[in-house]
């Protein structure tokens, strides 16, 4: 079996408003079909989060994330089999981390004709303190995205030196 190393990822600190309108219109989205739900649920009050977490599964694949943290990093790494580093997208905030991976696959076939398919994930993920986002690295190897994300420093202790007179 072939070796391939991590490819390292270019990470966007900051989410610009294209990326933000994207979210937006991914969370419309799910707003839309959470109401369907609700709708076709008889209009029963109760189930608002269940509907809304069941079209965001409907909508978006899954994307385990595990998040470890040291005195002065954040670690985050997800599952994406199936993705390239053309596939995903980064963004990062001080408090927060977006992940956005689509594949789209085209594939002929002479019998069936033209065949597409595609698969979308995306994962907010609050982040247990302020990062520095232009210090972030992200690497994609073997399905497995890593995303190192520097701690702040805030509040950093100053030794303050006194002049004899």
């Amino acid at each position: 079996m072939k070796h391939h190393p991590p490819t390292e990822l270019t990470v966007v600190p900051r989410p610009l408003p294209d990326f933000l309108s994207k979210m937006a219109e991914m969370e419309n989205r799910i707003a839309r079909r959470a109401y369907e739900l609700f709708a076709s649920g008889g209009f029963t009050d109760g189930h608002d989060l269940d509907d809304w977490f069941r079209a965001e599964s409907e909508l978006f694949g899954q994307m385990p994330v595990k998040v470890t943290e040291t005195d002065n990093t954040i670690t985050v790494k997800a599952a994406l089999p199936g993705f390239t580093e053309k596939d995903v997208e980064v963004r990062v905030e001080p408090r927060c981390l977006f992940i956005n991976a689509t594949h789209e696959e085209k594939s002929e076939d002479k019998k069936k004709g033209y065949s597409e398919s595609s698969s979308e994930l995306f994962r907010a993920v609050a982040l247990p303190a302020d990062v520095d986002p232009d210090k972030v690295k992200a690497t994609l190897s073997k399905g497995e995205l890593e995303v190192t994300l520097p701690k702040r420093e805030i509040g950093k202790k100053i030794l303050v030196q006194g002049k004899a007179a």
